[in-house]
């Protein structure tokens, strides 16, 4: 390959991460969502004893960590954009996002044999599910902290 090949499978490469990266403000609101609503969802299974919110949470969480990959690798491409200046707050921001994903990830994971309903499955479950959904909301706080400055949350 010749060097102006190489440039312009580069710049393609480039384009094609940037669009991806467009789509990180498109679809991160969807895991916040989801998670935090599996999340609770959990919370009212243990405080009813009703199966039926387990049920409606791994529903949620199962699409949420769906989602929070999605939202990941688009946040990720988004910062090889020209536009977005590096930071640390961008760093912890990208850093507690993955984990949020990957936990989000492993709690759906492990909701695919809670039918055996062993409780230390389920503890370990539980915990990684509302890990997950703290990472994801702390992320989130830190992404609006980005957009709107540290004062977005006042009225």
């Amino acid at each position: 390959m010749g060097g102006a090949a190489v440039t312009i499978a580069a710049a393609m490469r480039t384009t094609k991460m940037l669009l991806i990266g467009k789509l990180h403000p498109l679809v991160l609101h969807f895991p916040i969502g989801l998670v935090l609503a599996a999340a609770t969802a959990e919370l009212l299974a243990i405080l009813t004893g009703r199966e039926s919110w387990r049920a409606i949470g791994i529903a949620n969480l199962r699409a949420g960590a769906a989602m929070a990959g999605l939202t990941a690798v688009a946040g990720w491409a988004l910062t090889s954009a020209p536009f977005i200046e590096p930071s640390p707050l961008l760093e912890w921001h990208r850093w507690i996002g993955v984990a949020g994903a990957t936990a989000a990830i492993g709690g759906a994971a492990l909701s695919v044999r809670l039918g055996a309903q062993s409780k230390p499955r389920l503890f370990v479950y539980r915990a990684t599910l509302l890990g997950a959904a703290a990472l994801i909301g702390i992320a989130g706080h830190l992404g609006g902290t980005l957009v709107w400055g540290v004062d977005f949350l006042h009225l």
